[in-house]
C-alpha cells in the first residue's frame, strides 16, 4: 500500500508538469482587461503597454523570479485604490509613474523625456524573466519600434513573435545621472529610445514575448510600433 500511494504521488506530479507544459507550448494569446482596460488585444500600429501583459499566470502568460508583486500591494500598500492594487496578486511587479509628491519621484528634474502621469509599468525585472503581450498587427510590414524605460544600470532585452526572435539582443542604455542627489530615483529618469529596433510583422493576431536578458532593474512602460518609412 506505500509503495502504491509514493509511485501515485510520483505520477500525479509528472501529470501535473506535463499540463504546465502542455498549456505553455499551447498558447496562443490570452489578452489582459479590467474595469478600465477592455480585454482585447493591443494594438499595431501604436502603443504595446508592459503592464497589459497577457492572463494565464506563471509560465504561461509570463515567468517572474518569484511570486510577489514587490510594487502592487508592497511598495504601493493596499489602499483600494485601482493603481495601488493593480494585478497584485501575480508575480510580475508593478508600479506607476508618480507626480507630485513632497519629494519628485518621477516629475524629476533628471528625465530625458516627460512620462505620463499614473503609467503603469512593469518594474523590478531580472535576467531571465519574461512576459507574454498578444497584439493585432493590423498591416503587415516593417516596423520602427521606440521604447519607453527607465535603467540604473543599462542591460538587454529581446522580442519573439509567436515563440520566435524578430529581434536580436536589443542594448538599452542606462540613465543613471550622478547629478541626481536621491540615489534611489536612479530608478525614476525616464528616457524614449527611438528606433530601438526594426521589426518585420505579419499582419493578424500574435503573442508578442518581451524577454529580459542582462542586468535588469529596468522599469518597462511600453513599445509604439510605427510604420517604417
Amino acid at each position: 500500500m506505500c509503495a502504491f500511494v509514493a509511485s501515485f504521488g510520483r505520477s500525479a506530479s509528472a501529470q501535473a508538469a506535463s499540463s504546465t507544459a502542455s498549456q505553455a507550448s499551447a498558447y496562443a494569446g490570452r489578452p489582459y482587461g479590467d474595469e478600465r482596460h477592455p480585454g482585447s488585444t493591443q494594438l499595431i500600429p501604436g502603443k504595446v503597454y508592459c503592464a497589459y501583459y497577457d492572463t494565464g499566470g506563471e509560465a504561461v502568460a509570463y515567468h517572474d523570479s518569484d511570486a510577489v508583486n514587490h510594487g502592487s500591494g508592497e511598495l504601493n500598500p493596499l489602499d483600494g485604490s485601482y493603481l495601488n492594487g493593480f494585478r497584485v496578486k501575480e508575480g510580475v511587479d508593478i508600479s506607476y509613474v508618480k507626480f507630485g509628491r513632497p519629494t519628485p519621484v518621477d516629475d524629476n528634474p533628471f528625465n530625458l523625456v516627460t512620462p505620463p502621469a499614473e503609467l503603469l509599468y512593469v518594474g523590478w525585472t531580472v535576467p531571465g524573466e519574461w512576459f507574454n503581450l498578444t497584439v493585432n498587427v493590423q498591416l503587415a510590414g516593417r516596423y520602427s519600434v521606440d521604447f519607453l524605460y527607465t535603467s540604473h544600470q543599462g542591460g538587454q532585452i529581446s522580442l519573439e513573435l509567436d515563440d520566435k526572435p524578430v529581434t536580436d539582443a536589443l542594448t538599452i542604455q542606462s540613465t543613471a545621472n550622478s547629478a541626481d542627489p536621491l540615489s534611489w530615483r536612479q530608478w525614476h529618469h525616464w528616457n524614449l529610445a527611438k528606433d530601438l529596433a526594426q521589426v518585420e510583422l505579419p499582419a493578424g493576431v500574435h503573442v508578442l514575448k518581451v524577454r529580459v536578458l542582462t542586468e535588469g532593474q529596468m522599469n518597462l512602460a511600453y513599445f509604439d510600433f510605427r510604420k517604417a518609412n
